[in-house]
Order: C-alpha cells, then structure tokens, then sequence
C-alpha cells in the first residue's frame, strides 16, 4: 500500500548499490530535491524514500558490525546526514535518528539483539526521554507511557521509549540517587501512533506522539543506559546522548551550507527593488556572505576535529574521558547556533523572495529553528560544559 491508502509500488530509486554512504547520499541529492515539496505535505518519509535509505545503509551506520550493521566511524555518519541534510533536512533527520538508534543494539544481550535485527534494512525509532513507567513484573516490565517526537516511526521495525523503573510501588535509583530509567523495545505493531506532527519546520520527520499501553516487554528487551555495558568496540564508547546531539548538528550544518548555497544562486539573478546593482553586487550582500562562509566552516571544523580526536581516544579502548564528551557537546551545541545565524543572515539577504513556498530558503529557515529548539543541544549544555572548563564540581551523566 502506498502512503494514500492505494497500491504500493516501489520506485525506481537512484543510489550507489554499495556501501558507501557519503556517496549514496550524494547521488540522492537532486532526487530528494524533487521530493521535498511531497514529504513536506506527506508530515512523514514516504515508504520507498525510506526503504531506498534502508537499502542503501543508512540506518545501519551505527549498528554493530556483529549483527549485520556498517558500524561505521562516526565521522563517515555524520558526513552522510550532512550531504542528506543538503537536500532536504526531514529526510536527513530521519536518517540520523534510525542510524544512532541503531547503537542501541550494542547495549542488548546477542540473542536479544539479533531476534531485533533480522535483517540489515530493519529501522529502529523512538525516544531515550524517560516519560513512560516501567513496573517490573515477572519476567520483565508492564510499560504505560506517552513520548513526542517520534521521529521516523512510522517507517520503523522497532520503537523504543525511555521509562523510569518501578519495583513493589517505588521507584528504583541509580548509584546517584535519581530515578533509574531504562529504555523498552518493542514491535512497531504494539505501538498507538497519534497523529500530533503540526510543526513549523521539519515537517516532513514524522516526529509525532506515540504510546504504550499496559505493554508487556521482557527483560531481555529492556536496556539500562549506563547499566548494561556496551560492545567493547570503539563506536560505542561514544555515549548515546553524544551521538544524539552530533546527528542535530550535522543536520544544521548542512542545513546552513544548502542556504549558502541557494543565496549565492539568487545573487547573482535577483536586483533588488529600487537598486541598479544585483544582489551579489552590493556590498552589504559581499560582507554578509563572507561572514556567513566563515562561521560556517569554523563550526564545522570544531564539529569534525572534536569526533576525530574522540575516534582517536575510543580507538585505544574504554569509555571516552570526560573532556572528550565535554567538547562533543560544545561543539555540537555551537554548530547547531552557527548554523542558525548563518541560515538567518541568508533568509534576510533574500528579502521578499525568501518568504514563499517556491523559496527553499524559507524551508530551510523553518528546519534549521526546529532544530534549534531540540533537548541536547538546549543553552543548558553551554553551563554544564562551560562548568567543566572552568573545573567546578560537575555532573557529567548527561554529556
């Protein structure tokens, strides 16, 4: 079926047949640019865009390599959401949500991983957020709990929601004393969707509500953040929440490169009421540019040398330092600002033309601030390593 209720047929999609991802999402770019205006109307990805995106590798970037997955160095994922992003941000957000949901896989028992990843195009969604209740019952947890931002689920094999645990009517704690949360797993088929994705950008995510009712799930797909200990391969040294926040990033960052890129196109074309000179020609519009390009790529080198040096610190083995994570989230919360400003300055460069539907400008003004406005890379994470540099006292269980 396809996504109106008719008969579905897959499309012939273009692709790389392989498993280079960076390359596969390159040659998707003008393919995906034609689709923008349908997964914008459509609120979600369509089925065969997602399925395309499956086939090609995407949603097994971070998966281990163990069961099936490409368990790839982050910075060929973040690279490959990035080009996606260039094209159209929804897309490339749903691909950065399966791919790190994919990393989850490392934290289950094999037999529990392999029973979830049965085949390599299988699409794991949902949310880390404890805003469910888990009451531990004989053999595992009786789950009630609603969660936003559902982004990709319904495209997806597996969903996932974050619970805060309960034994005998109380809540169980962590070594810390805080509320201990586990994340459950359970089929697609098991989960209410609701229909609530009404958003000013990143329509086409699909990030809409979902809920388990009274669901039973087994231990053995219950995963305790900071519990289980992961695959001891480098990948997953790297902490969900790190991961999570690096994938916005990319996002934003190819965000803002494409709204360079759509400026530069109209300068040249567009003369600007009541001027002689085009767009490109003024000089407020030079200074602009050059401005923008310039704290564009800065943020974007910090984003791809802070991975690096953490690639180069989980290679040697163990769990990351904290200054590793420090700096993932300070420059995965900076990129995301820069990208902002960036995308900012070339909407207002566009004047009355980057207002209309026609004008991926506006799209991409609407995305770029619906990211902004995501948990992990809230002002709050510019405190808590701003703490960190300054070597106060710090709890660095969300870095």
């Amino acid at each position: 079926m396809d996504d109106a209720g008719g008969e579905f047929v897959l499309k012939d999609l273009p692709g790389t047949g392989g498993f280079d991802t960076v390359a596969s999402a390159e040659a998707l770019l003008p393919f995906l640019k034609d689709r923008a205006d349908e997964i914008e109307a459509l609120r979600r990805l369509p089925r065969d865009l997602s399925g395309c995106f499956a086939r090609e590798g995407f949603y097994r970037m971070c998966a281990p390599a163990v069961y099936g997955g490409l368990e790839l160095p982050p910075e060929r994922t973040m690279s490959t959401i990035e080009t996606l992003a260039r094209a159209d941000g929804s897309a490339a957000w749903c691909v950065f949500i399966g791919a790190t949901s994919g990393s989850v896989l490392a934290l289950l028992p094999p037999d529990s991983a392999r029973e979830i990843f049965a085949s390599p195009e299988v699409l794991l969604g949902g949310t880390f957020a404890p805003m469910g209740v888990a009451e531990a019952v004989e053999g595992g947890f009786r789950v009630e709990g609603r969660w936003a931002w559902g982004s990709g689920i319904q495209n997806a094999d597996w969903i996932m929601g974050g619970c805060r645990v309960m034994r005998d009517g109380k809540t169980e704690l962590d070594p810390r004393g805080g509320p201990r949360s586990r994340m459950m797993l359970a089929p697609a088929g098991e989960i209410e969707i609701h229909d609530t994705w009404h958003s000013a950008g990143l329509c086409g995510t699909g990030s809409t509500e979902y809920s388990m009712n009274g669901l039973f799930v087994p231990n053995r797909r219950a995963v305790g953040l900071g519990v289980e200990q992961p695959l001891e391969r480098a990948l997953y040294a790297f902490p969900q929440f790190g991961l999570l926040a690096m994938g916005i990033a990319a996002v934003t960052l190819g965000l803002a490169r494409s709204a360079l890129d759509e400026l530069l196109d109209l300068a040249g074309a567009k003369t600007p009421q009541g001027s002689r000179r085009t767009l490109a020609e003024r000089p407020a519009t030079q200074a602009e540019v050059a401005r923008a390009e310039a704290e564009l790529r800065s943020a974007r080198a910090f984003f791809y040398e802070t991975i690096e040096s953490a690639w180069q610190a989980a290679q040697s083995g163990g769990r990351l330092p904290v200054e590793h994570r420090r700096d993932i989230r300070l420059s995965t919360s900076h990129a995301v600002r820069s990208c902002a400003r960036v995308v900012d300055r070339m909407y207002e460069l566009g004047g009355g033309t980057s207002v209309h539907r026609s004008s991926r400008l506006q799209r991409i003004f609407r995305d770029v601030h619906v990211a902004t406005q995501h948990a992990m890379v809230a002002p709050s994470t510019f405190e808590v390593t701003g703490r960190l540099l300054l070597g106060l006292e710090t709890d660095p269980s969300t870095l």
